[in-house]
C-alpha cells in the first residue's frame, strides 16, 4: 500500500526531477571510486559536483578533467553528459521500445516535457532524437579528428574528438586539454584561431542548443522557411539575432583587448565563439577573466538567456526571452494582445515567462549573496588577491554560469568551500531540470475552484 500511495502522489514533473537526481547520484558513486581518478582519491563533494555538472551539462569543475580523472572517470563523465543532453526520460522511452512495450500516455507526456514536440508520435520523436544526435556527434568527431589525430596520435586523437563532439553538442563544456601540449592558457585556447576546430564546435553548440523539435521541423519542411511552424520561425530568427548581434558586440568590445590579438579574421572568429559558447556551452578560446567590463556584462546576459526549450542548453530559454520582450512592447504600446508577426501569444505564457525570469533573478542574487558571505573576505585567484567588487563580479559570473548550465568560469571554483560548492550544485540541478518543472514537482494537486476573489486597485511602475 505504501508503494501504491507513493506512486499516486508522483506526477510527470516529479518523475523528471527524480530521474535526474538518480542519474546524478549514480554518477557520484562511480566517480568517488578510487580507480576513477589518477591519484586514487576524490572527496564525495567533488565527485558529486562533477557528476551534477556533467549530468546537468554545465561544465563547471572542481579540478581539471584530464589531469584528475583517468580513462574510467572520463568515460563516466561522458556517459553522464550524454544522458543529461538527451534527457533521462528519452532513455526510458528507448528502453520501453527495446522491450517492445507500447508507450502509454503518461510516458509520452514525460518525454514531451523533456524534449518538446507533439503528442502524436513519441516513437518517431525518440528515434529522430537518437539518430539525429548520433549523426551530429559523429560528423563533429570526424571533423575534429582531422586536427586532433595529428596533434595527439590516433587513439588519443579519436577519443578527444569524440569526447569534445559529445560535450559540444550537449552544451556541456567539459574538455580534455589540461595537462597536454595543446593546453594553451586553458580550455580550447590553443585552437583560438583554428577555423576547423572553432567552426565545428560552434556548429555543434548551435544545433544542440536549438532543440530537437526545431531541427526536426526544418528537416520535415525540407529547409523551406515558408513551411516552418510558427515556433520554429521565431526561434530561428531570435537565435540568429542573438548570434549576430552578440558576435558584433564582442568584436567591438574586445577589439583593443591586449589578450585578443591577431588579424580581423582571428578576432571575428574569437568573437563568434564567445557569442556561441555563452549560450550555455562552456568552452572558451579567450579567457573570460580577461574580458572587458562591457564584454563581461554581455557574457552574463547571453548566459542568462541560454538556448531553446527542449534542447541541451540551459538558461531562461530563447522562447521565454522572446515572450517577455514582446509582452513588454505590447504593454508599452497599451495593446491587449501579445503578437509576434501575424500570430497572437496566449497571455498566460507571459505570466509563466515572467515567473521564470523572476525566479532566476532571485536565485542568482540569493546565491551570490550567500557565497560572498560564506567565502573569506579575500579570494586568492591565480596567486592574486581579489576582494570587494571584483570578488562579487567573479562570484556573480560563477552563479549565472551554474544556473544557466553554461560552465564558463572565472577560475576559482576549485577554491570554494564545501557549502559554496553545494550551492552551485543546487543551481546546476535547478538549471537543468528547470525552475518551472521543479516548482510543479513540489506543488500539490489542487482542485480548480470556480470561486474567484474580487479585483481591487493596485499601482505599479
Amino acid at each position: 500500500m505504501g508503494f501504491r500511495k507513493l506512486k499516486n502522489k508522483m506526477n510527470v514533473w516529479r518523475y523528471l526531477a527524480l530521474g535526474y537526481f538518480l542519474v546524478v547520484f549514480a554518477g557520484s558513486i562511480l566517480l568517488v571510486l578510487p580507480f576513477a581518478a589518477k591519484d586514487g582519491g576524490t572527496s564525495y563533494v567533488d565527485a558529486l559536483f562533477t557528476s551534477v555538472s556533467a549530468a546537468c551539462v554545465t561544465g563547471l569543475v572542481p579540478f581539471d578533467t584530464n589531469v584528475h580523472w583517468n580513462g574510467f572517470g572520463q568515460a563516466v563523465i561522458l556517459i553522464l553528459i550524454q544522458l543529461g543532453g538527451l534527457g533521462f526520460m528519452t532513455f526510458v522511452s528507448i528502453l520501453l521500445l527495446i522491450v517492445r512495450r507500447n508507450i502509454g500516455q503518461y510516458e509520452r507526456r514525460a518525454v514531451l516535457q523533456t524534449v518538446g514536440g507533439s503528442i502524436e508520435s513519441v516513437k518517431g520523436l525518440v528515434k529522430r532524437i537518437v539518430i539525429g544526435t548520433a549523426c551530429f556527434e559523429f560528423l563533429g568527431a570526424c571533423l575534429l579528428s582531422i586536427r586532433f589525430v595529428p596533434d595527439f596520435g590516433v587513439g588519443k586523437g579519436i577519443w578527444y574528438a569524440v569526447f569534445h563532439a559529445v560535450s559540444a553538442f550537449c552544451n556541456a563544456g567539459f574538455d580534455l586539454m589540461g595537462g597536454t601540449a595543446c593546453a594553451g592558457m586553458g580550455s580550447l585556447s590553443y585552437y583560438w584561431n583554428d577555423p576547423l576546430v572553432v567552426l565545428t564546435l560552434c556548429g555543434l553548440i548551435i544545433f544542440g542548443g536549438l532543440g530537437f523539435c526545431v531541427w526536426g521541423d526544418v528537416l520535415d519542411c525540407r529547409f523551406r522557411p515558408k513551411k516552418f511552424q510558427f515556433y520554429t520561425r521565431v526561434i530561428l530568427t531570435v537565435n540568429a539575432i542573438l548570434l549576430v548581434v552578440g558576435t558584433l558586440l564582442f568584436l567591438g568590445f574586445e577589439w583593443g583587448n591586449p589578450h585578443c590579438t591577431g588579424n580581423f579574421g582571428d578576432k571575428l572568429l574569437a568573437a563568434l565563439f564567445n557569442a556561441t559558447t555563452a549560450r550555455t556551452a562552456g568552452f572558451w578560446t579567450t579567457d573570460p577573466t580577461y574580458l572587458s567590463d562591457s564584454g563581461y556584462l554581455l557574457m552574463l546576459v547571453l548566459m542568462f538567456i541560454g538556448g531553446c526549450s527542449g534542447s541541451t542548453a540551459g538558461g531562461i530559454k530563447v522562447g521565454t526571452f522572446a515572450v517577455i520582450v514582446m509582452g513588454m512592447l505590447a504593454a508599452f504600446g497599451n495593446k491587449k494582445d501579445i503578437t509576434i508577426g501575424k500570430r497572437r501569444i496566449d497571455n498566460k505564457l507571459l505570466g509563466q515567462a515572467l515567473a521564470i525570469f523572476t525566479a532566476y533573478l532571485f536565485l542568482i542574487l540569493t546565491a551570490t549573496t550567500l557565497i560572498c558571505a560564506i567565502e573569506p573576505d579575500v579570494l586568492i585567484i591565480d596567486g592574486v588577491a581579489a576582494a570587494g567588487p571584483d570578488t562579487v563580479s567573479r562570484t556573480l559570473f560563477e552563479v549565472v554560469s551554474a544556473l544557466g548550465t553554461v560552465g564558463l568560469s572565472m577560475g576559482f571554483t576549485s577554491t570554494l568551500t564545501v557549502w559554496s560548492k553545494l550551492i552551485l550544485i543546487l543551481l546546476m540541478y535547478l538549471g537543468r531540470v528547470g525552475v518551472l518543472t521543479f516548482a510543479f514537482a513540489l506543488a500539490k494537486k489542487r482542485d480548480a475552484s470556480e470561486i474567484r476573489r474580487p479585483i481591487d486597485t493596485f499601482f505599479i511602475g
